[in-house]
């Protein structure tokens, strides 16, 4: 089935920006859930496989219908990586301004780097906050917000700068609009949550560590509320995370045919990856068991004000330290310094090596895949 026309604009550049308040929090420790594409592999193909020919064309037909390479130009040979069962590397991407594939693109709220390891059956989850301050590769101004890149170049100019951040490889990338969450959390019949701190949003009206059932509506209240978090965006994460995990668990336990295409279609329209079916099954098959072993980290940066912006400003010692242990997951080397382009982001804080100057000739592609 073709794209339609806001499909086909899905990853036009835009040039819209905005200043936008500030969350400069502590973050606590991070749940270990599993946001990953092949998650949503494991509930919608798995399903299809079990409810036979049919049911398995339908999620083709819809996975179809999510494809967008956005014209990303690989790092690495990813078809290479995935047949020989390395560790491969997945950018998650979520945006909270309406549905996918309209002309004003937004700016990706959630930003997660999977990276998932086969042989020793692990995934780990690090998160980026929306306003770390970086260099974004082509713009127009010398540093910006990182969520800001989505909207500058879409998926592929944020794939490029979270490459130069971490200098690390970024095989697929998927992007989820939070907004389509409502239909996601009806498709599964609702989810359950304990709360970490109690608040009234729209139609949430959730008490701290007192368990409840949540509709969609509810469910996409309680993920969207921040202003009153004193973690600010990172517990506004946290909420999200706690969301998709009992969405997946749910759909794991779905028995109903009728349920099962009601999840297909609320994946419609909510879902953009370059990830191919073909990809999906074969991903399935080699790194399904990753999901046993997971681990979530957060890229830790301090509160920034420059020229009457603010950002989150990462000290270099905590970008060299998150940088190789991404790497280490990935089965690359790790790197004793950092390179220029990684460097080049901070405005004071001091890297614990004393180091800022680049050793290995990167230009702000990743090196060493």
């Amino acid at each position: 089935m073709p794209l339609d026309d806001k499909d086909k604009n899905f990853d036009h550049v835009y040039s819209r920006r905005s200043d936008e308040k500030p969350h400069y929090r502590k973050s606590g420790k991070r749940k270990k859930i599993g946001w990953t594409i092949f998650i949503i592999v494991l509930l919608i193909v798995g399903g299809g496989l079990v409810w036979g020919y049919g049911a398995y064309k339908n999620a083709k037909k819809t996975f179809k219908q999510t494809y967008d390479t956005a014209s990303i130009q690989k790092s690495r040979n990813v078809s290479s990586v995935i047949n020989k069962g390395k560790p491969l590397s997945i950018l998650l991407l979520g945006t909270d301004t309406g549905a996918l594939g309209r002309h004003d693109t937004g700016r990706t709220d959630t930003i997660i780097v999977a990276t998932v390891n086969p042989k020793k059956e692990t995934i780990h989850l690090t998160s980026i906050a929306r306003d770390t301050r970086v260099q974004i590769p082509g713009d127009t101004v010398p540093y910006e917000k990182i969520n800001a890149a989505y909207t500058i170049g879409g998926a592929g100019t944020t794939i490029k700068t979270v490459q130069q951040l971490l200098d690390i490889p970024i095989d697929f990338y998927a992007i989820v609009n939070m907004g389509g969450l409502e239909k996601m959390v009806n498709a599964v019949g609702g989810v359950d949550v304990k709360p970490t701190l109690t608040f009234k949003y729209g139609h949430a009206n959730v008490k701290k560590g007192v368990k409840i059932h949540l509709n969609g509506k509810q469910a996409l209240d309680y993920a969207r509320m921040r202003e009153e978090d004193p973690l600010g965006d990172y517990g506004r994460q946290v909420r999200q995370r706690q969301i998709i995990k009992d969405m997946v668990m749910k759909g794991l336990k779905i028995t109903s045919l009728p349920r099962y295409k009601q999840i297909l279609t609320s994946l419609k329209g909510n879902l953009k990856t370059d990830m191919s079916f073909d990809d999906m099954i074969a991903v399935r098959a080699k790194y399904g068991d990753a999901t046993h072993h997971i681990k979530s980290q957060t890229l830790q940066g301090v509160g920034a004000m420059i020229d009457g912006i603010s950002y989150q400003d990462v000290p270099q010692d905590e970008l060299l330290r998150v940088s190789n242990d991404i790497r280490g997951s990935l089965g690359l080397g790790k790197s004793k310094k950092l390179s220029s382009t990684q460097s080049s982001t901070d405005t004071g804080t001091t890297d614990t090596t004393g180091t800022t100057t680049d050793t290995t000739g990167s230009t702000g592609t990743a090196s060493g895949y």
